[in-house]
């Protein structure tokens, strides 16, 4: 990868509140600056509320080239897949059973669940979300990477906008 905006990753991590209701959370990644993108929380993500958050982000960031992504319900459904051919962004589907062939986010909720899931005891779905975008704030701002040379994902990404041009929001340069 050389570039921002050129593959994101895209995959699902489950919890249990206190109460023992379970919620799930959206997490996006760019693959290339290491940014969590999102991490979108509620007992229910499917497949057109994936679509906000993409919209979201295509307004906010621009659209990637291509989306890792299993087989999950929520990415093979109609409304993701023609949004995706919509907006020219390609769903790349790694092969059932070989959740390595998507690492990148594999290893990201990892870090997820060890250090912000597993260490918290989340009352309610609020407070889960508080939480866990904390959590991504600080993942984006304070943790250097080794692959990108011991900076955090934001210096990371704050130099290749100093060496290259903006990506596109909506088709347009910014």
């Amino acid at each position: 990868l050389q570039r921002w905006n050129q593959r994101w990753a895209m995959d699902f991590v489950a919890d249990t509140l206190a109460h023992g209701r379970t919620f799930r959370v959206l997490t996006i990644i760019d693959e290339h600056t290491r940014e969590c993108l999102a991490v979108e929380t509620d007992t229910s993500l499917p497949g057109l509320r994936v679509i906000r958050v993409l919209e979201h982000l295509a307004q906010t960031r621009g659209l990637p080239e291509e989306i890792h992504v299993d087989h999950g319900p929520e990415f093979v459904c109609r409304s993701v897949r023609s949004w995706c051919e919509t907006h020219r962004v390609l769903l790349r589907y790694i092969e059932p059973g070989r959740p390595m062939q998507n690492g990148h986010i594999e290893s990201f909720n990892g870090r997820l669940r060890d250090e912000c899931l597993n260490a918290n005891w989340f009352l309610n779905l609020a407070s889960a979300r508080i939480q866990l975008e904390s959590w991504r704030s600080d993942y984006n701002r304070a943790r250097p990477h080794s692959a990108l040379g011991y900076r955090t994902p934001n210096e990371f990404a704050a130099l290749l906008a100093q060496r290259q041009p903006q990506p596109t929001i909506m088709g347009k340069l910014s």
